[in-house]
C-alpha cells in the first residue's frame, strides 16, 4: 500500500506523457473530476479561509481535512473544498497552522486544578515564530496585594523569554520565537488551582515563516501593524483589572511608509470617576489624581514599575531652561513625559517604535490599585521638521 504521507499523482491528458507529481511538493490540493474521455483537473492553494463558525481554518478536500484530525466548517474554493478547523485541548500536540488552543469541555466554563498542556510542532522548517491570539481567554487574576499570579498561570515554554499572566486577556497576543530547524516544539501551558473560578480560554495558534510580511521584528513579545492601533497591558481592565507583577517585555509597531514618528494618548475611561487608563506606580485606588513621574534620577523617578517611550515628550512641549528635552521612562498615576496630574499626548520620533514594559514583583504598601496601562497609538507622517 502506498503511504499516506507520500504518493505520486498521475495525470495522462489527451494521451500526453506521464506526469509525476510528488504530492509532499504541492502547495495546493489537486481534485480530479472525471468527464469521460478527457480529465478536469481542479487546483486550489490550501489558503486560510473563514469557517462558518466565523473561525480561522484552512481550505482542504474533505478527505484531507479528516486524515489530519480536523473538523469541516463551510465550504471554500468555490465548493470543491471545505474549510478545515483544527481544535486541540490538554495534552494534546499538533504541527497544523491556525490550531485552536481551548479548555477542557470547551465552549463548556472549567473550573478545576490542574495543569494543562498543548505542544506545538512546527507545520514547515521555515517557520520562525508563532502569534497567539487570545479569542478567548479569562483565568483567575493575580493576588490582590503584590499581583502576583499566584492561582492560575499561562505559561509558554520553548521559545523567547515569555513572562508568565493571568487574568482577563481577551483580544490581546503574543509573538514566540519558534528556533531554527524543523525541531525545537513550544508548550503551551495553563496551571489552575485556588478557588473556584469559571475559567475558559480559545487561543488561536498560527504559525509565521521566515520570509512573512507579518514576521515581528526581533526581541518583540507584542508586534502592531497599521497608522494607528490599541496597546494594553496585560490584565488590563478599567473596573477590575490589576497590573501583573514580574513582565518585562517590548510592544513594537511596525512603522507605517512614508511615517516618521508616533504619538501615544491614554485610552477614554469610561467606568471610573477619575481616569485609570495607565496607572503603573503610586497609590491609584482613591479618586484623586495621582501624578505621573518621569526618568531615572531625582524625587519623581520610576524606579519599579514603568513604560519606556525612547526620547518621549509632550506634543506642543517648548522646553524651558535646564529642562531636558526629553525622558525615556513615564510611570505614576497620569500619562504624560512630565510631571503633572494632566494627562497629555505623548510623541517620539525614535525607530524603531517601541514601548518597552517592566514590573517588578512588589506593590504594597507604595503601589496600590493600579491597572495597567491602554494607549492608543497614531503614527504621525513625514514632513520637513519630522524625518
Amino acid at each position: 500500500s502506498i503511504p499516506n504521507n507520500f504518493f505520486l499523482i498521475e495525470i495522462k491528458l489527451f494521451c500526453s506523457e506521464l506526469v509525476k507529481i510528488p504530492y509532499t511538493q504541492l502547495s495546493y490540493t489537486c481534485v480530479f473530476i472525471s468527464v469521460l474521455p478527457l480529465f478536469t483537473v481542479v487546483q486550489f492553494g490550501n489558503d486560510g479561509c473563514l469557517s462558518s463558525s466565523g473561525d480561522n481554518g484552512t481550505c482542504l478536500t474533505a478527505s484531507e481535512c479528516a486524515m489530519r484530525g480536523g473538523r469541516a466548517s463551510g465550504a471554500c474554493a468555490k465548493n470543491f473544498g471545505v474549510c478545515c478547523l483544527f481544535m486541540a485541548t490538554c495534552g494534546q500536540s499538533t504541527g497544523q497552522n491556525c490550531t485552536y488552543f481551548v479548555n477542557s469541555g470547551y465552549p463548556q466554563q472549567y473550573d478545576a486544578t490542574g495543569s494543562c498542556q498543548l505542544t506545538i510542532h512546527k507545520a514547515h522548517p521555515d517557520v520562525c515564530q508563532i502569534r497567539l491570539d487570545f479569542d478567548q481567554f479569562n483565568l483567575a487574576g493575580p493576588e490582590s496585594q503584590n499581583h502576583v499570579c499566584n492561582n492560575d498561570q499561562f505559561i509558554v515554554s520553548g521559545g523567547n523569554p515569555v513572562p508568565a499572566i493571568c487574568g482577563t486577556n481577551t483580544g490581546n497576543h503574543m509573538y514566540i520565537d519558534a528556533g531554527t530547524g524543523a525541531s525545537s516544539p513550544v508548550t503551551l501551558t495553563v496551571v489552575t488551582s485556588g478557588p473556584s473560578f469559571p475559567r475558559n480560554w480559545k487561543i488561536k495558534v498560527c504559525q509565521i515563516r521566515c520570509s512573512s510580511l507579518y514576521r515581528a521584528e526581533e526581541g518583540c513579545l507584542q508586534y502592531y501593524t497599521g497608522v494607528s492601533g490599541q496597546i494594553r497591558s496585560f490584565n488590563y481592565d478599567q473596573a477590575m483589572g490589576l497590573q501583573l507583577s514580574n513582565q518585562d517585555y517590548s510592544v513594537c509597531i511596525r512603522m507605517e511608509r512614508n511615517f516618521c514618528g508616533i504619538q501615544y494618548t491614554a485610552c477614554p475611561d469610561t467606568s471610573n470617576n477619575r481616569t485609570h487608563a495607565f496607572t503603573l506606580s503610586g497609590n491609584t485606588a482613591g479618586q484623586n489624581a495621582v501624578t505621573s513621574m518621569v526618568g531615572v534620577l531625582g524625587p519623581n523617578a520610576c524606579t519599579s514599575d514603568w513604560v519606556i517611550i525612547p526620547c518621549a515628550s509632550n506634543v506642543g512641549r517648548v522646553a524651558g531652561p535646564g529642562a531636558p528635552p526629553c525622558v525615556d521612562r513615564i510611570c505614576g498615576g497620569t500619562f504624560n513625559s512630565e510631571v503633572s496630574t494632566t494627562e497629555s499626548t505623548v510623541f517620539s520620533t525614535v525607530k524603531p517604535f517601541r514601548v518597552a514594559v517592566h514590573t517588578d514583583n512588589v506593590e504594597a504598601p507604595n503601589d496600590v490599585g493600579n491597572r495597567g496601562f491602554c494607549l492608543n497609538y497614531v503614527q504621525q507622517p513625514c514632513t520637513n521638521k519630522l524625518t
